[in-house]
């Protein structure tokens, strides 16, 4: 009797129960929210797991055609959310969990820059697919394969040297938004005389 009580109780009862506090209750969904209890653990298990089986490889080298490709790709597509050096982005600071700003050093261990410390089929694998629920786009409909690999060729190489072609589009880039967007709704009206 008691393992059928237990088995109601795992299978009709929990369940039930999760469904409730979901619906009604206080899950952190907002930007400024808490952490959910253990989240980044809860997350970054299954992420880390896919990516590792299904991290590919590159023929493609880190040489200055594509550190140069890979640089203008990331001014264009991505700086917008990761920032610049000394520009950081305030579209990035806004998202949970913040959009890691790439090309700066960490600050217990300044000779990694932003992900420079991953391997290339990583950075690769998240340009491609995107992180569900971070504000990561997949870039696969709006990047071809080469410029992919070029810009996370990039990343993986910004603790080292770049050559200068890669370094004047950097120093040329606009800089990414330093102040939030104001909604239209809540502006000052325009001061009329």
């Amino acid at each position: 009797m008691r393992f059928i009580l237990g088995l109601i109780i795992g299978l009709v009862l929990i369940p039930l129960a999760v469904l409730v506090y979901l619906m009604y209750g206080k899950v952190p969904v907002a930007v400024d929210d808490p952490a959910f209890p253990h989240e980044r653990q809860l997350v970054h298990i299954p992420l880390d797991a896919r990516v590792q089986r299904e991290m590919a490889g590159t023929h493609m080298e880190p040489d200055a055609q594509n550190l140069t490709a890979g640089s203008r790709v990331y001014v264009e597509r991505c700086s917008v959310c990761h920032g610049l050096h000394n520009h950081p982005s305030a579209l990035g600071a806004h998202m949970y969990p913040d959009a890691p700003q790439l090309l700066e050093p960490h600050r217990n261990k300044p000779e990694i820059v932003g992900v420079s410390d991953d391997p290339v089929g990583e950075t690769y694998w998240k340009v491609e697919n995107g992180i569900r629920l971070t504000g990561m786009p997949s870039f696969k409909t709006q990047l071809s394969d080469p410029e992919m690999w070029q810009v996370s060729l990039f990343l993986a190489n910004a603790s080292k040297p770049m050559p200068q072609p890669a370094l004047d589009i950097l120093n040329r880039a606009p800089s990414p938004p330093s102040e939030a967007p104001t909604h239209p709704g809540t502006a000052e009206p325009a001061h009329q005389d």
